[in-house]
């Protein structure tokens, strides 16, 4: 990371203790101070802290004037950052919490600003989600996709790994899945081949844990399955095979709900999935089931929510789920642009947590404008502002704060073919987001968003990311 401080110093110098993102809960600044980080900085932490302190890329020792503690008196999540002339103490309520004033320190630079931050979330789910299956994205990719995400404290990344075109994780004794629908020409338009072996995906799950990412991997059904019935012909109404599909129609596949060879295919996948993945939350999808009679679908999330639970997991779905009876645990994600969803209501009013993703708020493959060479228009345009200003516990009634777990921007991948794509779709506008589901409702300013975020641009540049320049920032 000195690369980083050296790249930087001369705007670290003009940098406020306030100038991050997101913004921290409580910032007292002290104008006269400052500390500056030099060859010779060293930093202090023993046992879970010091593991923190390896991302900060200093030399540890027991005198460095940059010390990291745990304290148990702060929430898990929190952390405290004191910057004085002579020293720095990063305080945190566990290495997690240790973890997100790290990535306040390395947004401030070099020349730290003198004063005291405190910090804390205030949804404990913060997340980002990128399909896999549209368009399939490597391990390494993936891993650098999280780098990008931790900067801003998002700690859920939701991954889409099955769909219509293609199937993306290994599924042992169900070998066809990745052999012929994660094989060659089966994203969008024919891109791809790609699939995540076991091992691949643990890699992906531990170095995402290693930067306190939970995964929520999603297996998306009763429709959405068109790969499934490639793979499998037995699994179809009729046992006759279907055609693969590369285009990006919705709603025409569905799981059988009066089969029982479907429940055995279900919960195979269901407990392979669990048992590779250490975080609370599986994602069963649940979306766009057009050609699922509703009695069929309502038969099959009765045989299917229960089965996470099972697994030691608890069920996420999309919002369609909420039309039936639900698990005390299950979590609903709200994703459409409608002001009113009467069962998400339900749902909330019964207990049922809600993740808040309404599309043309926070879905990032929206175009920018009309103008935008890359993604989709269906829920309208999502510039930076308008994924920025808005808050989630007043999008739908009878869904307010308490009802929230927290918020995500989903990315999916219909027009993706690049990582490149991915960051331009992504930034700017996950940095606001980030600061939807992190700071206090009552701090965000949009005024004051938009100069901390034009202080990226040259970040960005020097690290040859290929974010989208909006006209709604004044970038340096």
């Amino acid at each position: 990371m000195r690369k980083q401080f050296r790249v930087f110093r001369v705007r670290a110098q003009t940098k406020q203790l306030s100038d991050v993102i997101p913004l921290p809960a409580s910032v007292r600044p002290d104008p006269a101070v400052t500390f500056t980080i030099t060859a010779g900085t060293a930093v202090s932490a023993v046992g879970e802290a010091a593991g923190v302190a390896a991302h900060l890329n200093l030399p540890i020792s027991a005198d460095g004037s940059v010390r990291l503690l745990l304290d148990e008196t702060l929430a898990a999540e929190a952390y405290r950052l004191a910057i004085t002339a002579d020293s720095v103490t990063l305080s945190g309520g566990s290495p997690q919490g240790l973890f997100w004033g790290v990535q306040t320190v390395l947004q401030l630079g070099e020349v730290l600003p003198g004063g005291v931050i405190e910090d804390a979330p205030r949804y404990a789910y913060r997340g980002a989600m990128l399909d896999l299956a549209r368009h399939f994205f490597t391990a390494a990719e993936v891993k650098a996709h999280i780098d990008l995400l931790v900067q801003f404290k998002i700690n859920h990344l939701h991954l889409h790994l099955t769909d219509d075109q293609g199937w993306r994780l290994e599924i042992p004794g169900w070998p066809r899945l990745t052999e012929v629908s994660g094989g060659a020409g089966t994203g969008v338009d024919g891109t791809g081949p790609g699939f995540l072996t076991l091992a691949e995906y643990a890699d992906v799950v531990a170095y995402a844990a290693e930067r306190f990412v939970t995964i929520v991997p999603e297996i998306d059904m009763p429709g959405h399955v068109n790969a499934v019935h490639v793979a499998y012909p037995e699994l179809t109404a009729d046992g006759q095979a279907v055609a693969p599909r590369t285009d990006a129609e919705v709603g025409y596949s569905s799981l059988v709900a009066g089969m029982e060879e479907t429940y055995a295919f279900v919960e195979d996948v269901i407990k392979t999935v669990a048992d590779l993945t250490p975080g609370p939350y599986l994602h069963i999808g649940g979306d766009e089931c057009l050609s699922t009679p509703p009695e069929d679908y309502r038969t099959f999330l009765a045989r299917v929510l229960p089965l996470p639970g099972k697994y030691g997991k608890r069920a996420v779905g999309w919002h369609e789920i909420a039309a039936a009876d639900l698990p005390e645990t299950a979590v609903v994600q709200f994703w459409r642009i409608e002001g009113d969803e009467p069962n998400v209501t339900r749902a909330a009013a019964a207990g049922r947590q809600v993740i808040m993703a309404p599309a043309d708020r926070t879905y990032l493959d929206m175009k920018y404008d009309a103008d935008t060479r890359l993604g989709l228009d269906w829920a309208g345009h999502l510039s930076v502002e308008r994924a920025y200003d808005w808050d989630p516990a007043d999008r739908l009634p009878g869904v307010g704060e308490e009802a929230l777990l927290g918020v995500e921007a989903p990315l999916w991948s219909e027009t993706l073919r690049s990582v490149a794509d991915v960051q331009y779709l992504t930034l700017p506008r996950l940095p606001a987001i980030a600061e939807v589901a992190w700071s206090p409702r009552g701090s965000r300013d949009w005024e004051s968003f938009r100069a901390r975020l034009a202080a990226f641009g040259p970040r960005w540049d020097a690290a040859g990311i290929a974010y989208h320049r909006s006209a709604e920032i004044d970038w340096p």
